[in-house]
């Protein structure tokens, strides 16, 4: 099978480049050719730029489909589909699950709840504009392909290489034990998606040939952040104390994986149409493991996000003080 990946060389992309690769396809890489240059070598390696619109390169070759990793602008996608036009055979677009409208959600919805306003044009992805550019993508690209188009939704995504606020933060301070800062609930629900059952998931959709939109969440099993805190303590080999702090204590204001309780529903989304479709349900503490493992051997550079040592242990003895 050939597959073209735009992208394919960052976090996600990387999962299903290698993925695909180790599935025994001929894949062929787009990308400007800065991040990871050595990766995958026996894959080829088209260069070119989205952001300023040189997809030369992209303008000879015939795919059986094509993962589209790097569309975050409808004038992007829609730049890639007119060059590549019929010479491919399915196109993947990998979406999020920023599309989804958040008013009115419950626990346990599927891929057919209403969806966010579109948005054609935007100087900047922001909050409020990621998701409704995303919602602007995956509909031109039903409107072009048809029954040849697939959307993946995925929601946070955790693994090795996760550079991004999310996991990678809990597990490293979860390894170090002692008390933890929490500015949040710990009773709050959280799904994260291993990046490589995302992969797995987007390769066995080309395999199949299989149109239609699809969750990508997980683990399997419904957790909490605290939950999660602890899983990460427990593959370290640690033990933690969780204490709540308030969320105005924030650093950020997207603290990693912290999500206030109106959008709960959000991180309760049901995966059952993407598992039958073949997405794999890696235990939380395998991703956990590898995810610590990985931090540790890049030797845990800053992360830019989270508590700094010394606001936490601000906020700690503020909590103790009453």
């Amino acid at each position: 099978m050939r597959i073209l990946i735009l992208g394919g060389t960052s976090f996600v992309g990387r999962a299903i480049a290698d993925d695909a690769l180790r599935s025994g396809a001929d894949v062929t890489l787009f990308n400007r050719g800065r991040t990871n240059p050595g990766l995958f070598p026996t894959a080829r390696r088209l260069v070119g730029d989205r952001d300023t619109g040189d997809l030369t390169a992209l303008r000879e070759g015939h795919w059986d489909a094509v993962v589209d990793v790097t569309g975050y602008h409808p004038h992007q996608v829609g730049l890639a589909m007119d060059t590549l036009g019929d010479r491919v055979g399915r196109y993947l677009f990998v979406s999020s699950h920023a599309v989804y409208r958040r008013a009115g959600l419950a626990p346990g919805s599927d891929e057919s709840v209403p969806l966010r306003e579109p948005l054609r044009e935007a100087e900047e992805l922001t909050e409020e504009t990621y998701g409704r550019l995303k919602v602007a993508c995956e509909a031109d690209v039903t409107a072009r392909y048809g029954e040849r188009a697939t959307i993946v939704r995925p929601g946070k995504v955790a693994g090795p290489y996760d550079e991004d606020r999310g996991l990678t933060y809990w597990v490293r301070r979860a390894a170090r034990g002692g008390r933890i800062a929490l500015p949040g609930r710990p009773e709050q629900p959280v799904q994260v998606v291993d990046s490589r059952d995302l992969a797995r998931l987007v390769v066995r959709l080309l395999q199949d040939d299989r149109p239609g939109a699809f969750h990508a969440v997980g683990p399997a099993e419904p957790t909490t952040l605290g939950g999660l805190i602890t899983t990460c303590a427990e593959v370290a080999g640690t033990e933690v104390e969780i204490v709540p702090v308030p969320p105005e204590s924030a650093p950020q204001p997207f603290f990693p994986l912290v999500r206030d309780e109106p959008l709960w529903p959000g991180q309760q989304r049901d995966p059952a149409r993407a598992r039958a479709a073949g997405l794999p349900a890696t235990p939380l503490a395998v991703t956990a493991a590898d995810v610590l493992a990985w931090d540790r051997g890049r030797g845990e550079p800053p992360l830019g996000h989270g508590f700094t040592p010394e606001q936490e242990a601000r906020l700690l003895a503020e909590a103790d003080a009453g």
